[in-house]
Protein backbone atom coordinates (compact mmCIF):
# COMPACT_ATOMS: atom_id res chain seq x y z
CA UNK A 1 0.00 0.00 0.00
CA UNK A 2 1.00 3.60 -0.72
CA UNK A 3 2.35 5.56 2.26
CA UNK A 4 1.85 9.28 2.92
CA UNK A 5 5.27 10.94 2.68
CA UNK A 6 6.29 14.51 2.86
CA UNK A 7 4.69 17.94 1.59
CA UNK A 8 1.58 19.11 -0.47
CA UNK A 9 1.45 22.14 -2.90
CA UNK A 10 -0.77 23.76 -5.17
CA UNK A 11 0.24 24.31 -8.76
CA UNK A 12 -1.53 26.74 -11.27
CA UNK A 13 -1.38 25.03 -14.58
CA UNK A 14 -3.14 26.41 -17.70
CA UNK A 15 -5.50 27.99 -16.00
CA UNK A 16 -6.07 24.91 -13.44
CA UNK A 17 -5.08 23.93 -9.55
CA UNK A 18 -3.29 20.94 -9.28
CA UNK A 19 -2.59 19.58 -6.22
CA UNK A 20 0.43 17.66 -6.26
CA UNK A 21 1.32 15.34 -3.16
CA UNK A 22 3.94 13.42 -1.50
CA UNK A 23 6.76 15.43 -2.87
CA UNK A 24 9.14 14.19 -0.78
CA UNK A 25 8.29 10.17 -1.57
CA UNK A 26 11.73 7.88 -2.49
CA UNK A 27 10.77 7.13 -6.19
CA UNK A 28 14.73 6.05 -7.28
CA UNK A 29 16.01 5.33 -3.77
CA UNK A 30 19.38 4.53 -4.77
CA UNK A 31 19.47 7.76 -7.27
CA UNK A 32 17.96 9.92 -4.39
CA UNK A 33 15.28 10.88 -6.36
CA UNK A 34 11.86 11.72 -5.00
CA UNK A 35 7.93 11.81 -6.58
CA UNK A 36 8.88 15.77 -6.22
CA UNK A 37 11.36 15.39 -8.79
CA UNK A 38 9.90 13.32 -11.02
CA UNK A 39 6.93 16.18 -10.89
CA UNK A 40 9.28 18.59 -11.38
CA UNK A 41 10.80 16.69 -14.33
CA UNK A 42 7.46 16.51 -16.53
CA UNK A 43 6.26 20.27 -15.74
CA UNK A 44 9.43 21.29 -17.15
CA UNK A 45 9.40 18.86 -19.85
CA UNK A 46 5.56 19.35 -20.49
CA UNK A 47 6.03 22.02 -23.31
CA UNK A 48 8.49 19.20 -25.45
CA UNK A 49 6.14 16.02 -24.88
CA UNK A 50 2.78 17.45 -25.05
CA UNK A 51 2.67 17.81 -29.26
CA UNK A 52 3.09 13.78 -29.54
CA UNK A 53 0.33 13.05 -27.12
CA UNK A 54 -1.95 15.58 -29.25
CA UNK A 55 -5.31 13.60 -29.72
CA UNK A 56 -3.52 10.26 -28.77
CA UNK A 57 -4.42 7.61 -26.50
CA UNK A 58 -1.92 7.07 -23.50
CA UNK A 59 -1.29 4.39 -21.44
CA UNK A 60 0.46 4.74 -18.22
CA UNK A 61 2.08 3.15 -15.90
CA UNK A 62 1.84 3.34 -12.02
CA UNK A 63 4.60 2.78 -9.31
CA UNK A 64 2.56 3.92 -5.57
CA UNK A 65 5.86 2.87 -3.86
CA UNK A 66 8.66 3.95 -6.44
CA UNK A 67 10.43 1.72 -8.98
CA UNK A 68 11.03 -1.57 -6.55
CA UNK A 69 7.22 -1.71 -5.52
CA UNK A 70 3.95 -2.82 -7.15
CA UNK A 71 3.40 -1.55 -10.67
CA UNK A 72 -0.39 -1.51 -12.91
CA UNK A 73 -0.74 0.05 -16.21
CA UNK A 74 -3.89 1.65 -16.27
CA UNK A 75 -5.73 2.44 -19.53
CA UNK A 76 -9.07 4.06 -18.48
CA UNK A 77 -9.33 7.27 -16.60
CA UNK A 78 -10.01 6.50 -12.47
CA UNK A 79 -13.23 7.38 -11.16
CA UNK A 80 -11.77 10.12 -9.28
CA UNK A 81 -10.03 11.56 -12.31
CA UNK A 82 -11.08 15.72 -12.84
CA UNK A 83 -13.79 16.77 -14.88
CA UNK A 84 -11.35 18.57 -17.32
CA UNK A 85 -9.11 14.91 -18.09
CA UNK A 86 -10.51 14.57 -21.42
CA UNK A 87 -11.45 10.83 -22.62
CA UNK A 88 -12.36 9.23 -25.88
CA UNK A 89 -14.36 6.76 -26.62
CA UNK A 90 -12.55 3.38 -28.06
CA UNK A 91 -13.89 -0.24 -28.87
CA UNK A 92 -11.93 -3.16 -29.08
CA UNK A 93 -13.22 -5.77 -31.24
CA UNK A 94 -12.99 -8.22 -28.64
CA UNK A 95 -15.13 -5.65 -25.83
CA UNK A 96 -18.68 -5.92 -25.48
CA UNK A 97 -19.06 -2.02 -24.66
CA UNK A 98 -16.96 0.63 -25.86
CA UNK A 99 -13.83 2.00 -22.75
CA UNK A 100 -12.69 5.17 -22.28
CA UNK A 101 -8.97 6.41 -23.44
CA UNK A 102 -7.09 9.02 -21.75
CA UNK A 103 -5.42 11.39 -23.76
CA UNK A 104 -3.28 14.33 -22.39
CA UNK A 105 -4.09 17.78 -23.72
CA UNK A 106 -2.32 20.01 -21.69
CA UNK A 107 0.36 20.27 -18.52
CA UNK A 108 -1.91 20.18 -16.09
CA UNK A 109 -3.41 16.67 -17.31
CA UNK A 110 0.21 15.70 -17.60
CA UNK A 111 1.34 16.77 -13.81
CA UNK A 112 -2.51 15.57 -12.37
CA UNK A 113 -1.73 11.69 -14.13
CA UNK A 114 2.03 11.58 -13.25
CA UNK A 115 1.22 12.45 -9.74
CA UNK A 116 -0.92 9.69 -9.57
CA UNK A 117 2.81 7.71 -9.53
CA UNK A 118 2.38 7.48 -13.18
CA UNK A 119 6.09 7.34 -13.72
CA UNK A 120 6.15 6.20 -17.41
CA UNK A 121 3.87 7.35 -20.56
CA UNK A 122 3.08 5.04 -23.35
CA UNK A 123 1.40 6.33 -26.65
CA UNK A 124 -0.61 4.57 -29.62
CA UNK A 125 0.59 4.73 -33.05
CA UNK A 126 -2.59 6.40 -34.12
CA UNK A 127 -4.66 9.56 -33.11
CA UNK A 128 -8.04 10.84 -33.10
CA UNK A 129 -10.02 10.85 -35.33
CA UNK A 130 -8.56 8.22 -37.32
CA UNK A 131 -7.55 5.73 -34.27
CA UNK A 132 -7.21 2.53 -36.99
CA UNK A 133 -5.25 4.42 -39.14
CA UNK A 134 -1.43 3.92 -37.68
CA UNK A 135 0.92 7.58 -38.90
CA UNK A 136 3.94 5.98 -37.90
CA UNK A 137 5.51 2.59 -38.36
CA UNK A 138 7.56 1.62 -35.67
CA UNK A 139 11.14 -0.38 -35.37
CA UNK A 140 11.17 -1.94 -32.10
CA UNK A 141 15.02 -3.08 -31.64
CA UNK A 142 15.97 -5.55 -28.54
CA UNK A 143 19.14 -6.84 -27.42
CA UNK A 144 18.98 -10.31 -26.29
CA UNK A 145 20.97 -11.22 -23.39
CA UNK A 146 23.57 -11.82 -24.84
CA UNK A 147 23.47 -8.84 -27.13
CA UNK A 148 24.61 -5.37 -25.68
CA UNK A 149 23.60 -1.97 -27.00
CA UNK A 150 26.76 -1.86 -29.58
CA UNK A 151 24.26 -4.63 -31.75
CA UNK A 152 21.51 -2.76 -31.09
CA UNK A 153 23.80 0.75 -32.41
CA UNK A 154 24.92 -2.21 -36.06
CA UNK A 155 20.66 -2.96 -35.98
CA UNK A 156 19.61 0.43 -36.86
CA UNK A 157 22.35 1.37 -38.99
CA UNK A 158 21.43 -1.27 -41.18
CA UNK A 159 17.88 -0.58 -41.25
CA UNK A 160 18.27 3.22 -41.68
CA UNK A 161 20.43 1.73 -45.10
CA UNK A 162 17.81 -0.35 -45.72
CA UNK A 163 14.98 2.80 -45.52
CA UNK A 164 17.02 5.01 -47.62
CA UNK A 165 16.87 2.54 -50.10
CA UNK A 166 13.13 2.84 -50.21
CA UNK A 167 12.92 6.30 -50.13
CA UNK A 168 12.48 6.59 -46.70
CA UNK A 169 13.84 8.06 -43.58
CA UNK A 170 13.35 7.13 -39.40
CA UNK A 171 14.14 8.75 -36.26
CA UNK A 172 15.81 6.47 -33.60
CA UNK A 173 15.13 7.25 -30.16
CA UNK A 174 16.39 5.24 -26.78
CA UNK A 175 13.58 3.02 -25.69
CA UNK A 176 14.85 4.13 -22.11
CA UNK A 177 15.28 0.21 -21.26
CA UNK A 178 17.72 -1.79 -23.23
CA UNK A 179 16.53 -1.43 -26.68
CA UNK A 180 15.96 1.22 -29.71
CA UNK A 181 12.96 2.50 -31.50
CA UNK A 182 12.78 4.18 -34.68
CA UNK A 183 9.99 5.73 -35.62
CA UNK A 184 9.07 6.10 -39.72
CA UNK A 185 6.13 9.11 -40.25
CA UNK A 186 3.69 8.42 -42.70
CA UNK A 187 1.17 10.25 -44.46
CA UNK A 188 -2.61 9.26 -43.70
CA UNK A 189 -4.83 6.50 -45.26
CA UNK A 190 -2.80 3.29 -44.33
CA UNK A 191 -4.19 0.58 -41.97
CA UNK A 192 -2.37 -1.56 -39.01
CA UNK A 193 -2.35 -4.50 -40.89
CA UNK A 194 -0.12 -2.77 -43.73
CA UNK A 195 1.91 -1.38 -42.11
CA UNK A 196 2.68 -4.27 -39.38
CA UNK A 197 3.01 -6.33 -42.84
CA UNK A 198 5.63 -4.18 -44.11
CA UNK A 199 7.14 -3.86 -40.84
CA UNK A 200 7.22 -7.38 -40.61
CA UNK A 201 8.90 -7.99 -44.46
CA UNK A 202 11.51 -5.31 -43.86
CA UNK A 203 12.48 -7.25 -40.68
CA UNK A 204 12.79 -10.15 -42.74
CA UNK A 205 14.44 -8.91 -45.22
CA UNK A 206 17.38 -7.75 -42.76
CA UNK A 207 16.99 -10.78 -40.76
CA UNK A 208 18.33 -12.77 -44.19
CA UNK A 209 20.94 -10.14 -44.96
CA UNK A 210 22.17 -10.38 -41.41
CA UNK A 211 21.39 -13.89 -39.84
CA UNK A 212 24.59 -13.32 -37.35
CA UNK A 213 22.87 -9.43 -35.97
CA UNK A 214 18.94 -9.49 -36.95
CA UNK A 215 16.21 -11.67 -36.11
CA UNK A 216 12.00 -11.28 -36.33
CA UNK A 217 10.44 -11.25 -32.74
CA UNK A 218 8.25 -14.73 -32.22
CA UNK A 219 7.08 -15.01 -29.06
CA UNK A 220 9.18 -13.69 -25.58
CA UNK A 221 12.17 -11.14 -27.18
CA UNK A 222 15.23 -10.21 -25.03
CA UNK A 223 16.43 -13.88 -25.44
CA UNK A 224 20.11 -15.18 -26.98
CA UNK A 225 22.32 -13.39 -28.73
CA UNK A 226 20.61 -11.70 -31.69
CA UNK A 227 18.29 -7.97 -31.59
CA UNK A 228 14.78 -9.00 -32.54
CA UNK A 229 12.68 -6.58 -34.34
CA UNK A 230 8.80 -6.86 -32.72
CA UNK A 231 7.05 -6.02 -35.92
CA UNK A 232 3.54 -6.42 -33.49
CA UNK A 233 4.21 -3.00 -31.70
CA UNK A 234 2.37 -1.68 -35.13
CA UNK A 235 -1.32 -3.02 -34.10
CA UNK A 236 -3.93 -0.89 -32.89
CA UNK A 237 -4.04 -0.35 -28.75
CA UNK A 238 -0.12 -1.52 -28.65
CA UNK A 239 1.95 1.33 -27.40
CA UNK A 240 5.31 2.15 -27.29
CA UNK A 241 7.19 4.71 -24.44
CA UNK A 242 6.63 8.06 -25.35
CA UNK A 243 9.78 10.54 -26.85
CA UNK A 244 10.71 11.90 -22.86
CA UNK A 245 8.85 9.46 -20.76
CA UNK A 246 11.26 8.78 -17.52
CA UNK A 247 11.22 4.53 -17.26
CA UNK A 248 11.21 2.57 -13.45
CA UNK A 249 14.86 1.78 -13.84
CA UNK A 250 18.14 2.08 -11.81
CA UNK A 251 18.95 6.11 -12.80
CA UNK A 252 15.92 7.20 -13.81
CA UNK A 253 16.69 7.15 -17.74
CA UNK A 254 14.35 8.57 -20.31
CA UNK A 255 13.20 7.50 -23.73
CA UNK A 256 15.16 9.48 -25.78
CA UNK A 257 15.48 10.74 -29.17
CA UNK A 258 19.04 10.72 -30.95
CA UNK A 259 20.84 12.04 -33.63
CA UNK A 260 21.57 9.08 -36.29
CA UNK A 261 25.48 10.95 -36.07
CA UNK A 262 25.59 9.71 -32.34
CA UNK A 263 24.07 6.07 -33.49
CA UNK A 264 27.02 5.65 -35.79
CA UNK A 265 29.56 7.10 -33.35
CA UNK A 266 28.38 4.55 -31.40
CA UNK A 267 29.47 5.86 -27.94
CA UNK A 268 25.73 6.50 -26.34
CA UNK A 269 24.13 4.48 -23.54
CA UNK A 270 20.53 4.49 -22.84
CA UNK A 271 22.01 5.01 -19.15
CA UNK A 272 23.27 8.63 -20.54
CA UNK A 273 19.80 10.36 -20.64
CA UNK A 274 18.24 10.48 -17.47
CA UNK A 275 16.27 12.77 -15.56
CA UNK A 276 18.59 14.65 -14.24
CA UNK A 277 20.46 15.11 -17.60
CA UNK A 278 17.90 15.03 -20.24
CA UNK A 279 16.71 18.99 -19.80
CA UNK A 280 19.49 20.40 -20.40
CA UNK A 281 20.20 18.15 -23.43
CA UNK A 282 17.13 19.50 -25.39
CA UNK A 283 17.83 22.59 -24.31
CA UNK A 284 21.05 22.69 -25.60
CA UNK A 285 20.05 20.29 -29.37
CA UNK A 286 16.26 21.02 -29.33
CA UNK A 287 13.38 18.25 -29.88
CA UNK A 288 15.55 15.65 -32.16
CA UNK A 289 12.05 13.95 -32.48
CA UNK A 290 10.05 16.76 -34.03
CA UNK A 291 10.13 15.65 -37.56
CA UNK A 292 8.06 12.78 -36.74
CA UNK A 293 5.26 14.93 -36.17
CA UNK A 294 5.96 16.74 -39.66
CA UNK A 295 7.18 14.26 -42.19
CA UNK A 296 4.45 12.59 -44.02
CA UNK A 297 6.31 9.26 -46.13
CA UNK A 298 4.05 7.31 -48.22
CA UNK A 299 5.12 3.50 -48.51
CA UNK A 300 6.42 2.42 -51.87
CA UNK A 301 5.11 -0.86 -51.39
CA UNK A 302 1.90 0.71 -50.99
CA UNK A 303 1.94 3.71 -52.95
Amino acid sequence: MSKQTGRTERWELDGRTVTVSNLDKPFWPEDGLTKGDLLAYYRRMGPVMLPYFQDRPVTLRLYPDGIHGFSYYRREPPNHAPAWLRTAAYRPRTADRPRRVILVDDLASLIWLANQASIEFHLWASHLPHLHQPDMAIFDLDPGEEAGFDKVLQAALLLRETLAQAGLEGFPKTSGGHGLHVYVPLAPGYTFPQVRRWVKRTAQELAAAHPQLIDVAHGATHQGSHVTVDYAQNSIARNTAAPYTLRARPGAPASTPLTWDEVAAGQVRPSDFTLGRLPARVQELGDLFRPVLERKQRLPELA
